[in-house]
């Protein structure tokens, strides 16, 4: 498998995990899966059989309330660059920031594989939304004013020709917001030597995550798409999510000296510039 950004063949081997080998490009850094899933088993794992997304369809539940929260973040990143305009959101999932964007001022639709997802998004908030990749969407060229695309990049199987296609969607001078985790954060550096021995690390997500994206690596690619980076924002993933709620931690010793070690350098990162989260703007020429 070659790169996706460079298409340089050589790689080095940086982590296993279910099966699954993490490689980091020797040309230009990019990490990636060298031995992906397949279209059909991508597909499996987003369909709504797979029961993809289903906590976040209840209200009333703790993940429905905490990605309620991020769409806050994201909300706010956002209009940073942009106050209004039209805006496709891809990836929208159940279209809670979708929601807000449309509440804040903006024209917002959304765009999402999950067909219980989508649906969910145009029940409860009453969102445009439809069905597909970035390569489905409806919208004309250049018909749009901004695209986001959050925790989106690193789940798809040609993340360049996807910002190809956000480049060629955007109106000139048009913004992208992208956010996704960040392998050289503080935390993922620091604790890869050790995954090694103890075969766990929870940075990587194979084989949802196909990609793994430095702010180097992104904004790269994004100018090798046709996009001028504007801004790099640093934030740690939530502790939580990736080393475990405190109940579980506390059944289980050995995770929980790990998070003991290794947490307070997830949320260090951020004020390091080395956060393991990132959202990165970038602008379309006028």
């Amino acid at each position: 498998m070659s790169c996706n950004h460079c298409g340089t063949t050589g790689a080095d081997h940086l982590f296993r995990a279910k099966g699954y080998d993490l490689v980091r490009c020797t040309g230009c850094g990019l990490a990636y899966i060298a031995n992906p899933p397949s279209a059909e088993d991508l597909k499996v794992l987003y369909s709504a059989g797979a029961d993809y997304h289903a906590a976040l369809c209840d209200p009333a539940s703790a993940t429905f309330r905490t990605q309620d929260r991020i769409a806050v973040r994201h909300l706010a990143e956002t209009r940073r660059g942009v106050q209004r305009g039209q805006l496709l959101d891809v990836g929208c999932s159940i279209g809670q920031f979708a929601a807000r964007a449309k509440a804040a001022g903006f024209a917002a639709t959304g765009l999402e594989m999950n067909a219980a997802s989508a649906d969910f998004a145009r029940g409860h908030f009453g969102i445009e939304v439809a069905e597909g990749t970035i390569h489905d969407a409806p919208q004309e060229a250049g018909s749009l004013d901004v695209l986001t695309m959050f925790d989106v990049i690193e789940h798809v199987p040609d993340p360049l020709g996807d910002l190809c296609k956000a480049h060629d969607l955007l109106a000139p001078g048009g913004l992208i917001v992208l956010s996704t985790p960040n392998i050289d954060g503080l935390f993922p550096r620091a604790s890869l030597p050790l995954a090694k021995k103890l075969d766990y690390w929870p940075h990587p997500e194979p084989p949802y995550h196909l990609y793994q994206f430095s702010a180097k690596t992104l904004g790269a690619m994004l100018e090798k798409a046709g996009f001028a980076v504007c801004e790099t924002r640093h934030f740690a993933i939530d502790l939580a999510y990736t080393f475990g709620q405190m109940q579980t931690l506390l059944r289980m010793p050995k995770r929980l000296a790990y998070a003991g070690l290794f947490a307070p350098m997830a949320a260090a990162g951020p004020w390091l510039g080395q956060g393991d989260w990132i959202y990165v703007t970038a602008r379309k020429a006028a």
